[in-house]
């Protein structure tokens, strides 16, 4: 069997594989998905409060996220990937029932809100366990020469629930208000779980060969920094693209977003092999000036044509830069740390995104949505000097 077709027979096999942990994430995230768009509709039209309410609702989900992701890692890592998992599952229609119960209480809307931001908190932990575990669980199922890619592949089962799960909370809005958004939420973690509870798990490691918190970090934190930087061109481009596009007359608004993801579902589907057969930062380095090119085209577009040129490069480029830090941040750790690793890693993507966009609207409001991009690819070409300082410190060989 000749080189490349073995490689495409690995990779067939990593990926069936994670399949079960790629329905998890899949699930988890296609329930935050489908209430994203239509949240703010129920908290304003339907309860009657204003946009500041509507930013704590929306928002809560993603301060509890950041908040539990080290002790989600911990989690997975002292009592196994798969209960992590199916923990973040049952918290998750936790999260559903909490916003049928809002509904009940709709005649009272300061009530009902309070009710709803809880569930949404609640919805932040099950979001840091499914993802968290998930990761973990991966790169327990796959060879340690797989870690790149099941970094990818996890990520983009994530991608693609986000991305599906707009139209569809929309559409189930529309119909039926938000007590369908309620609905999926609760029944459809508990479908997944019934389909991954006979599946194979990772056994915990003891807990005396656990590493402390400190060392972990220090194994982390530069390529963590590094999908920081890079993650503020996703930032970039998931806030302010459909801002450019409805400035400039430019239709369809949400071209940006559906190019760059398409493009990194597309990158990481044909080479997400590539940080583990070359080393993540090698890989990272070169990825990340694609990406930075794309966000400059951006920045320079005079027609609709060039800035979805742009977003294409853009998300091929970003595509392999954080599963190939990832790579790194997880070959500075033993198996054993793996989730605390991951949680750990997640946590600098988190503080990028909380960070980023209003920084980004900043820049925006006093230099035009055309300097959101150029400042965001200096940003991200920073990374290089990650990339190149990892390379430097841990010397890549094929």
């Amino acid at each position: 069997m000749s080189d490349s077709h073995l490689t495409e027979a690995v990779g067939h096999s990593v990926v069936a594989t994670l399949m079960p942990v790629m329905a998890a994430v899949l699930a988890g995230f296609l329930i935050i998905g489908v209430a994203l768009p239509v949240l703010p509709l129920h908290v304003s039209h339907d309860l009657g409060f204003g946009t500041v309410v509507v930013g704590l609702v929306a928002g809560a989900q993603f301060a509890a996220s950041l908040i539990s992701r080290v002790w989600a890692g911990s989690y997975a890592d002292r009592h196994g990937a798969k209960r992590g998992v199916l923990t973040g599952l049952i918290v998750a229609a936790v999260s559903g029932l909490l916003y049928l119960l809002s509904l009940a209480f709709a005649d009272m809307p300061v009530v009902s809100v309070m009710v709803l931001l809880v569930g949404r908190a609640v919805l932040g932990g099950a979001e840091s366990f499914i993802i968290t575990g998930g990761v973990a669980w991966g790169l327990g199922l796959a060879d340690k020469e797989h870690a790149g890619k099941v970094i990818a592949w996890v990520g983009t089962a994530m991608f693609a629930a986000m991305a599906i799960g707009g139209p569809v909370g929309t559409t189930l809005f529309t119909s039926s208000g938000f007590v369908a958004i309620a609905l999926v939420t609760t029944v459809l973690p508990l479908i997944v779980l019934a389909f991954l509870i006979r599946t194979r798990p990772v056994p915990p490691h003891p807990r005396g060969k656990h590493s402390s918190f400190r060392t972990i970090l220090a194994a982390v934190w530069l390529p963590g920094l590094g999908a920081a930087l890079a993650s503020i061109g996703y930032c970039a481009i998931l806030t302010f693209s459909s801002l450019l596009y409805t400035g400039m007359h430019w239709q369809p608004v949400w071209m940006a977003f559906t190019a760059f993801g398409g493009a990194l579902i597309l990158a990481r589907t044909i080479a997400g092999h590539l940080p583990d057969r070359f080393g993540g930062a090698r890989v990272a380095l070169i990825f990340v000036v694609m990406q930075a090119a794309g966000l400059l085209l951006m920045s320079q577009a005079k027609t609709s044509l060039i800035a979805s040129a742009g977003a294409t490069l853009a998300g091929f480029g970003y595509s392999l830069v954080y599963p190939g830090l990832g790579v790194e941040a997880v070959r500075g750790t033993t198996p054993q740390n793996r989730g605390l690793a991951m949680g750990l890693y997640t946590v600098f993507l988190d503080v990028a995104m909380a960070a980023g966009s209003p920084a980004l609207g900043w820049v925006g409001g006093h230099a035009g949505l055309g300097a959101v991009f150029l400042v965001s690819a200096v940003v991200v070409l920073c990374t290089t000097g990650v990339a190149v300082r990892l390379l430097c410190r841990r010397p890549v060989t094929r």
